[in-house]
């Protein structure tokens, strides 16, 4: 895969489904390496977690849904957004997944929230503070 000049902003918008959840991470973490990240693999976990959340709940039933995976170069910081267009977050007692994906952004994100889309569905916002050299 091409890293991306530093200037430039990753977006992808793909099918949600299992098999595109690795193409995310590999896609964040070359960025993020590019960007000179403190932990380039902490924002390859994140996007994991935010994706695989999307594909486990955002479309019940097989329905069909986008996933789009946005990264923003800022001089300090990279913002990542992990949106989907599906029904929103709402309690999911046959959930199957652990509830661990949003603890664990939590721990490696510097900041993170979640919002309502416009129109539909969640949209997850990230920050990663960029590396510093000493002075």
């Amino acid at each position: 895969m091409m890293s991306p000049p530093a200037s430039e902003r990753l977006d992808l918008r793909l099918p949600a489904s299992v098999g595109v959840i690795r193409q995310l991470r590999e896609a964040a973490v070359a960025f993020a390496r590019v960007h000179e990240l403190r932990d380039p693999d902490a924002v390859g976990l994140a996007v994991t977690e935010a994706a695989t959340n999307v594909v486990l709940h955002a479309y019940p039933d097989g329905e069909q849904g986008d996933i789009r995976l946005v990264m923003c170069p800022e001089p300090e910081r990279i913002v990542v957004v992990v949106r989907d267009w599906g029904h929103g977050m709402r309690p999911r007692p046959d959930s199957p997944g652990l509830g661990v994906g949003l603890p664990t952004i939590a721990t490696v994100a510097g900041a993170f929230s979640v919002e309502a889309a416009d129109g539909a569905g969640t949209l997850l916002r990230m920050h990663f503070d960029r590396a510093r050299t000493p002075a």
